[in-house]
């Protein structure tokens, strides 16, 4: 690719599109980094532009961990270790997790655990072999972040 053809941004036109990114769904400090990396922004500007949707509350790190939190779980069935691995990566710390973790009432987590495995359980119904069917339904389980203990009880005592 020659040197033409690369698009540069000034930082205004930077904060802008940053702006419509963080705008259009909550986005953790990494992302915004990559992102304006990715943009070719020199370290200067990339500080800019952060502190400035910082100081416009465009970015929220507390509300980016909510928000993933409270999704990742409603949406997509996750359990709080894996949660708590995926806002790891996005280099969110242990404080803003545990908030994050207030977002999913306990009730409501026990729940979606026993129709989540109940429902992985129905799926099972090839599988003869009960070690089998065990070990499929707790790969399933643990793949999406639930706690150890509960898929061991939880194996035996839909699969005696």
């Amino acid at each position: 690719m020659n040197q033409h053809s690369v698009k540069t941004y000034t930082v205004e036109e930077a904060k802008r599109k940053l702006e419509k990114y963080c705008a259009y769904q909550d986005r953790c400090h990494k992302e915004v980094r990559d992102k304006l990396v990715e943009m070719r922004m020199m370290p200067e500007a990339v500080d800019a532009v952060l502190y400035h949707l910082l100081q416009h509350k465009f970015l929220d790190e507390e509300r980016f961990a909510r928000s993933f939190a409270r999704g990742k779980f409603r949406h997509k069935k996750w359990g709080k270790n894996r949660i708590k691995q995926e806002l790891k990566q996005r280099e969110i710390g242990d404080y803003l997790i545990k908030k994050a973790f207030t977002e999913i009432p306990e009730s409501e987590y026990l729940n979606t655990f026993d129709e989540l495995a109940q429902k992985r359980f129905d799926q099972l119904t090839g599988e003869t072999d009960k070690y089998k069917k065990r070990k499929k339904l707790a790969d399933y389980m643990a793949y999406r972040g639930w706690p150890g203990d509960w898929i061991y009880e939880k194996a035996k005592e839909l699969i005696p």
